[in-house]
């Protein structure tokens, strides 16, 4: 018993912070947040709507700087206040914003935000068993070691994710008539605003993956179609 002690402690932390962080997120959300009312929007949302068979498709502003959409657990959509102020000054346009709202749409109907979070309380048990563990051979480094390595890990499901909801994204708005070029010109804008406002990052400590290859996986995929319907 003594020896599992450890590993039970760790795994009630783990849960402890899986709950504080959804209690915290859904918090700032709900207090940072206002309903989307752009009426450049409302004609392509309806087109979404048309395509998924529902009546309506409901998105919130997140109220901050940053240039982000983002899907939560319960299945809410936003987009940040910075990615909607681009496109009232002219650089997204109408179609771009509504590909990040399908793209969105891809986490919430594929689970990603409800697995990514129930899966944050078995990494933070992981976390803490591998620091336990590592720090007697490194010398008090293993809280550092170890999350290094679970930053690898949820990076790369981080990205895989990414790339299965640009997939969705882009059949949705295929369907809905829209077309799947306002995606990858968007992502090329991305990558040109990522290039004048960030430093390098190697790809495997990014989140997303790069917007060169969302832009590559997005033209397989239409090849695939391609391919496909002239049988």
């Amino acid at each position: 018993m003594l020896k599992l002690t450890p590993l039970l402690l760790a795994m009630v932390y783990g849960y402890v912070m899986f709950r504080f962080s959804a209690w915290r997120s859904a918090r700032e959300l709900d207090a940072k947040s206002t309903a989307l009312a752009a009426p450049s929007l409302v004609p392509l949302l309806d087109q979404l709507a048309a395509a998924l068979e529902v009546a309506r498709i409901k998105v919130h502003v997140y109220e901050v700087p940053q240039i982000n959409g983002l899907a939560t657990h319960d299945g809410r959509i936003f987009i940040t206040r910075g990615f909607l102020d681009r496109h009232v000054k002219g650089e997204v346009s109408a179609e771009e914003l509504t590909s990040v709202i399908a793209h969105e749409l891809g986490h919430v109907a594929l689970g990603h935000a409800k697995t990514r979070m129930n899966d944050f309380f078995g990494q933070n048990a992981m976390r803490s068993v591998l620091a336990m563990v590592l720090n007697r051979y490194t010398f008090g480094f293993g809280g550092w070691v170890a999350d290094r390595i679970m930053s690898l890990h949820r990076a790369g499901l981080s990205r895989a994710d990414e790339f299965e909801a640009d997939e969705y994204a882009a059949a949705l708005l295929t369907k809905a008539g829209i077309g799947t070029a306002p995606l990858t010109s968007l992502f090329e804008k991305l990558e040109h605003w990522s290039a004048e406002t960030s430093q390098p990052v190697p790809a495997w400590f990014m989140s997303h993956p790069k917007p060169g290859d969302r832009i590559k996986a997005i033209q397989k995929l239409e090849k695939r179609w391609a391919k496909a319907s002239d049988r």
